[in-house]
């Protein structure tokens, strides 16, 4: 196939004129853009559905495209969980993310769509990144062992954005987003992240009368975390005003560490049990917490929920009467921090 005609950049994107696809769009950050491009006046977003397109093979991307006529893709789509799930799937979590990205970006370039938004993951960075993270430091070493699989797939994708944007004019961007976490996270043991973890092991405990819950590692990591309606605002304010092929972090540039997360949430939880810490897991990642300076200064992106108050939004959410106790997002639904 012939290359794709170089494409102009824009200092502006009007959203309420772009045929929006928004890959991995029903899962938790993807719902969250979705709102929040309507917010901004798009009234054409589609959201293509796993069962009837696999993004992991050429054909099922094809048919997206043909179908979305996209002028904007946002590619959110990933398969993530925690690092028990890092861990127990290493190759899927590569496979399948590598081939979404390199499908859902070459696709992008035979449409020759005007603006690529590919969102990458905190996990990509080096395990000893000094603080705070910034972006020039992804290349500085290998990332952490128990989510680089994921992290060098996704990794990977920025090195296509850069490419394509040289050889063929492809106006890819790609931010790298920090933990997420927030109302209609995913709450199952097997598969979430640490906060909606602590969040149902601290509820259940209280609820059953447990006076003991387990926590993985030793509570010396520390971790950033952002609110993901924040998150949200962010990519769609990338979307609308950032053109660039450098990676943009996203997130608060606030860390907290895992020990002072799990007391925070044991005491918003009213379980006043003992956290125990099992030392045989893994820590992940020693620490973590972003350089934000050029999502403020390249596209005004700043965080406006503070952890304590997202935090409380979570739990009301995980308490509230019309959840289903058995809400799982599957693996492969959203895109975001892993541990």
């Amino acid at each position: 196939m012939a290359n794709a005609v170089a494409l102009p950049l824009h200092s502006h994107m009007d959203v309420t004129a772009a045929r929006i696809c928004v890959t991995g769009g029903a899962g938790f950050l993807g719902k969250h853009v979705v709102e929040e491009f309507r917010r901004n006046g798009a009234r054409d977003v589609f959201v293509p559905r796993k069962a009837e397109f696999d993004l992991t093979t050429p054909e099922g991307v094809e048919r997206m495209f043909r179908e979305a006529r996209p002028t904007l893709v946002v590619h959110l789509a990933g398969v993530v969980g925690g690092i028990g799930a890092n861990r127990d799937n290493p190759g899927r979590f590569f496979y399948e993310n590598a081939m979404m990205g390199i499908h859902v970006v070459e696709h992008a370039r035979r449409n020759a769509v005007e603006k690529l938004v590919v969102a990458g993951t905190i996990c990509s960075y080096p395990k000893d990144t000094g603080v705070p993270f910034r972006e020039e430091a992804l290349w500085h070493g290998y990332p952490e062992e128990t989510n680089a699989p994921y992290g060098i797939a996704k990794r990977a994708l920025l090195v296509q954005c850069q490419a394509y944007r040289r050889q063929y004019g492809l106006n890819a961007v790609y931010l790298l987003p920090v933990n997420l976490y927030g109302p209609g996270d995913n709450f199952d043991p097997d598969s979430s992240h640490v906060i909606p973890a602590l969040i149902a092991k601290c509820i259940e405990a209280r609820e059953s009368g447990a006076r003991r819950i387990v926590v993985w590692g030793d509570g010396t990591p520390t971790r950033e975390f952002l609110y993901v309606a924040d998150a949200a605002r962010a990519v769609v304010l990338c979307a609308q005003r950032y053109d660039g092929p450098e990676p943009i972090n996203v997130g608060s540039g606030k860390e907290i560490s895992i020990r002072d997360l799990a007391q925070l949430i044991a005491n918003l939880c009213r379980f006043d049990g003992e956290i125990a810490w099992d030392t045989t897991k893994p820590n992940g990642q020693p620490w973590r917490c972003l350089d934000v300076a050029r999502a403020r200064e390249l596209f005004g992106f700043e965080a406006e929920v503070e952890l304590l108050d997202g935090l409380r939004r979570t739990i009301d959410f995980y308490e509230s009467p019309g959840r289903r106790a058995d809400e799982v997002l599957p693996l492969d639904a959203a895109a975001g921090g892993k541990d």
